[in-house]
């Protein structure tokens, strides 16, 4: 059975909000009951005035996301859209060096990537595509039955990409029932 055949279920979903210093990941996968929370946490590119050069954080976001898909072999890895405000274009220049290496660390293992926009991902999630960040939170912790608000916002913001991706991945199976 193909990953696009399973409708999420048993399958791994590495989601990501990527960032030079802190970068959210969450890994979900599906079962009979519904997504569960495998592992969820940040990558921080080291803050110190020796590593604190681009090419320095690229290399530690790169090595913390290969160590996240060796230890957890998922499937697939989703990841938030770059949003670029005109106001602000060397970070979005920025984000797109830590979207590359994100890309790149899944295409090193032969994983398909999928990017989500902010909306679309609040969407799924919340059923308001401009939800708050805390409506979100709130969302994920109910959906994925964490005892506790997903914290920093950035693996909040990880695992509501994986989820989105998820319910991507069941729509054509609700569809057919």
């Amino acid at each position: 059975m193909s990953f696009s055949d399973n409708h999420g279920l048993g399958s791994r979903i590495l989601g990501i909000d990527p960032g030079l210093q802190i970068t959210g990941y969450g890994v979900i996968e599906g079962s009979s009951s519904g997504p569960k929370v495998c592992e969820a946490g940040v990558i921080r590119t080291n803050d110190d005035t020796e590593a604190s050069d681009l090419a320095q954080r690229i290399r530690s976001l790169h090595e913390g996301v290969l160590e996240v898909i060796d230890q957890f072999h998922p499937q697939a890895v989703a990841v938030e859209q770059l949003y670029a405000h005109y106001e602000h274009p060397r970070t979005a220049i920025l984000m797109g060096h830590a979207r590359g290496v994100i890309f790149l660390a899944a295409a090193l293992r032969d994983l398909p990537v999928v990017s989500y926009n902010a909306t679309r991902i609040k969407k799924s999630i919340t059923g308001n595509g401009r939800a708050s960040k805390d409506q979100v939170q709130r969302t994920i912790q109910r959906e994925l039955g964490l005892a506790n608000l997903p914290e920093p916002s950035d693996v909040a913001d990880a695992l509501a990409v994986a989820l989105c991706h998820y319910y991507q991945l069941k729509m054509p199976k609700a569809i057919a029932e």
